[in-house]
């Protein structure tokens, strides 16, 4: 998805898992704290290291993984 420069996903970091600028932050984890009422300036307080837009594009990255649909091909 275009937009999202500050999403990496490499398979020596996380496992492989969606990041944040390469750093040990996955976007499941800002997620999951958004998800648990956490604002998103608590967030930023927590982890000082994190930008706004850092959790702002871990949010639109979640929302258009959630949008995707899995096609199950037949096999031959």
């Amino acid at each position: 998805m275009e937009g999202l420069d500050r999403i990496t996903q490499s398979p020596d970091v996380m496992g492989g898992k969606a990041c944040i600028r390469g750093m040990r932050v996955t976007v499941g984890m800002i997620v999951g704290q958004i998800g648990s009422s956490q604002s998103i300036d608590d967030l930023l307080d927590e982890y000082p290291y994190l930008e706004r837009e850092d959790v702002m594009q871990a949010l639109r990255y979640a929302a258009w993984r959630a949008d995707e649909r899995e096609i199950v091909l037949a096999t031959a």
